[in-house]
Formats: structure tokens, sequence, C-alpha cells
């Protein structure tokens, strides 16, 4: 299983590069960002700085949106990324949450989100796109290389990834609401005549390794139940959407019950007050909180239904400190152990 880190570009930039730094130093396979023009810096200025500090981890938004920018530009951009530090971008990409709703906007529909991804993926791969009634391409990027991978989790929203992404992007670590989102991911990748095994699982959420006492998992939580509050303006749109209906799992719906409202000035903070309402259970189980030994047993569990990528939010207290402990004690017992010799008998 690879492991990424989800940086917010909060001031200095510098920071965010030195942090992705340190991450590809540890062995992160990928460095995300938030994309929320207005709430933090700019992050494909900040992504050409990560990849001039690096050799091998790759960037991308987690994620950006079709409304607040124009989709030929975003192709481009990553494009041009490709071309000098060699084909090291993903494009995560969603229908819109504080990006938009921020400026006082709505995320765009599911028909736009496709027609989106098919554009920004055609000309971050070098091929021809159609737009309008124009087909275009880049003369210059026919090297480029861009996945596209899609953020969801309503069922339309889950047979729109399976049918067109290349990977699929669960922003929350609950292995029983993983194993569902999975499923429906790839009945639609067969229904549409794809391979499922092709579409590549990455789970995202936040990771705080503790001492293993009462007080130090206390302490986690509350530095964590932010995320229960941004996934609560997601899990309310379904919501609104399909109300009870079955297809939905109670235990991604049941906890919002109790939200009021949100302040996206506070949006992805640790002590986020429009987010008390998230109960204890729910950023346990949304979350990867305790000692190593309990990262690495959600996350054997989560590698166990075809997750190939853990992206840890990094929005708390202790950046540096989980970085370390990541890198120290749960990375290399991640990796499959190959020995120097073998005694041939």
């Amino acid at each position: 299983m690879d492991i990424g880190v989800v940086l917010q570009c909060t001031p200095p930039a510098s920071r965010v590069i030195e942090l992705a730094r340190i991450a590809e130093t540890h062995g992160f396979s990928h460095v995300w960002t938030f994309d929320s023009h207005l709430l933090w810096q700019e992050p494909y200025v900040i992504y050409s700085q990560i990849l001039a500090a690096t050799r091998r981890v790759t960037v991308g938004p987690m994620v950006t949106n079709p409304a607040t920018r124009d989709w030929t530009v975003t192709a481009s951009t990553f494009a041009t990324l490709n071309d000098m530090f060699g084909n090291r971008t993903l494009c995560g990409i969603g229908r819109g949450d504080s990006a938009v709703r921020t400026l006082g906007g709505k995320p765009v529909t599911l028909a736009t989100l496709r027609e989106s991804i098919e554009v920004i993926r055609e000309l971050g791969n070098g091929r021809a796109a159609r737009v309008g009634d124009t087909e275009i391409r880049f003369p210059w990027a026919t090297a480029s290389r861009l996945p596209v991978w899609v953020a969801g989790y309503g069922p339309c929203a889950l047979d729109l990834t399976g049918a067109v992404a290349d990977g699929f992007i669960l922003q929350l670590a609950d292995p029983d609401i993983a194993a569902w989102t999975i499923a429906r991911v790839r009945a639609a990748a067969e229904r549409a005549g794809r391979d499922p095994a092709a579409v590549e699982i990455c789970v995202a959420a936040p990771a705080y390794i503790t001492d293993g006492s009462a007080a130090g998992l206390a302490h986690a939580r509350e530095q964590c139940r932010w995320f229960g509050g941004m996934v609560g303006n997601h899990v309310a749109d379904i919501v609104a959407r399909y109300g009870a209906d079955a297809q939905v799992p109670a235990a991604l719906t049941d906890y919002i019950a109790g939200r009021t409202g949100y302040d996206y000035n506070q949006h992805g903070r640790a002590g986020n007050t429009h987010a008390d309402f998230v109960p204890d259970a729910i950023v346990d189980r949304f979350c990867l909180l305790g000692t190593p030994d309990q990262h690495l047993a959600r996350l054997r569990e989560l590698e166990d239904l075809g997750v190939g990528q853990f992206a840890v939010y990094l929005q708390h207290d202790a950046k540096s400190a989980t970085l370390d402990a990541y890198g120290e004690s749960v990375l290399p017992r991640l990796a499959r152990p190959v020995v120097a010799t073998v005694e041939i008998k």
C-alpha cells in the first residue's frame, strides 16, 4: 500500500514545501493539497516548487473541481508540470465544496463533472478533446500522462467514478463504508466494460499517532473532529437527495442529524466549532487514531478491501511528528520484506 499526505496551502508556502520534502524522505508516495483558492494559497504554484524540491513524489489536488477553473487551463497546467518534472502529477476532482461554496456557488452536476473529466484527461494525456464544436489539443504535450481520480460518496457519484475514472478517492477511513463504496465503484466499472481492478482506490483521512493512553486518544479526537464536520457537508447533500434511501448506508448518514450549519472560515481546521455534533465514535471510525500498531491494523484492513493508497490528512498539531512516526513505525512495516540472501537446500 502507498501512503500519501494531504496538506493545506496555508502560508508560508515554504512550510508546505518543506513538509512535502520531509514526507518524501520518509517514503510517502504522494503529496496532495486542498484546492480552495479563497481560503488558502494557489496550489498549482506550490506544486511546481514541491516537484522542484523532490525527486519521486506525485502531486495533485484533493480535490479540484470543474466550476472555479477552466478545464483547458487545468489540463494545460498539469501537462506543463509533467513536461517540467517528468509525469509526476495526478488530478483529483469532485463536484466542488469549499472552493465553490465560499463564493456563493453550488457543486456542479455529475453530467458536468463527467464532461470535465473527459476534457482534462484527454488533453492532459496529449490527446485531442472536444470543447463545444471545436476539437483541440496541446501540440507540445504528447508525452504528458495524467490519471484522473474522482472523489465522491453518493450512489450516482460512485457509479460515475466506476464508469470513467482512473481512480476513486474516498475521504474517510471507515472499513464498512469503504467496502460499500468500493463494491459500488467496481460494479459500475464492470457494467461499463472496464476491468474493475484497474480502478485505483485511495482512502484519505486524518491520522494521529498517540502513546496509547486515554488522554492521548482524547486529544487526538479533538484534533481530528473537524474531519467529520467536513465530510458532513457532502453527506448533507446526499441526505437531501436520497433521504432515508437504503442505497446509502446509515453508517454514513445518521450522524449528521445534529448538524446545524458549517462555517467555511474554519474549514479543515482543528478546533472547528461547527464540528461539535460529530461524536467520538465517528471520529474513531472516520480517522486513524492510536498507536502505530493500531494504525497498521486499520491499514491492513483497508488494504484487504483493495485500497492501494492511504492519504494522511495532516491538519492538526502534530504535522512533523506524524510524518516522523509514519516514517519510522508504519511505512517500514507495511512494506513486503526483502531479504539479502536465501539459503538453498
